[in-house]
């Protein structure tokens, strides 16, 4: 199984704070929040929890961009900036200069927040240089709990896949899939939803699978 992330989440507001800690937990991820800049290098420093990604309110230190590089480390953690926080254009400016990975809406409701952070969790899934998906209609069937359901995708690839339908499970949501390759016998994986559209369908990040399986998906990628 894949790990779990640690996510470090940095903002002034308590409300931001527990709602996307509550997404993220429930997405079975570990949340850390901190208050202050200084509550945040510390989580950061923090060797027995190390931090896969962080999010930060960029308005808790004067110098920003200094802090951003401090977070990222050695390692290049990614640092996504709440965008509500940047003050002015020249702020804006300010943050090119460093290698933020992006910016995130600080108002973005529950179901909305594992979608938007999932490529900077499973950057594999989505980085195409990484895991090229290809466009293909296949029928696949799925369990996850006590719903059992089949539909088609949209595409596959060696990180996981993509699924059309009209009623996505929710992201972090651990689903059991069952697909066959044309020519091939049927494949099983495991995998959890990472994104959910209701106007598309939803992604699945592969969990597991057997390494024949994970060998035939390879080919085809």
């Amino acid at each position: 199984m894949m790990p779990d992330k640690i996510i470090l989440i940095a903002h002034r507001d308590a409300d931001v704070r527990h709602r996307f800690s509550a997404a993220l937990a429930e997405a079975r991820h570990t949340p850390v929040t901190a208050a202050t800049a200084a509550a945040a290098d510390l989580a950061a420093r923090d060797a027995a929890q190390p931090v896969n990604l962080a999010l930060i309110d960029a308005g808790l230190r004067d110098d920003a961009p200094a802090w951003i590089l401090t977070l990222r480390g050695d390692s290049g953690r990614p640092v996504l900036v709440f965008a509500g926080s940047v003050a002015s254009s020249a702020d804006a400016r300010a943050l090119l200069a460093v290698p933020i990975a992006g910016y995130v809406n600080e108002y973005a409701s529950p179901a909305q927040i594992l979608p938007a952070l999932a490529p900077h969790l499973f950057p594999a899934s989505f980085d195409r240089r990484l895991s090229a998906r290809v466009p293909l209609g296949i029928p696949v069937s799925y369990r996850a709990g006590q719903t059992i359901a089949t539909a088609v995708t949209l595409n596959l690839g060696r990180g996981g896949l993509a699924i059309r339908t009209l009623s996505p499970l929710s992201p972090g949501t651990l689903v059991d899939l069952k697909f066959r390759v044309p020519g091939r016998s049927e494949i099983e994986a495991r995998g959890r939803v990472v994104w959910s559209d209701r106007s598309v369908g939803m992604g699945i990040q592969f969990d597991h699978m057997s390494a024949s399986d994970q060998q035939i998906i390879d080919r085809l990628a």
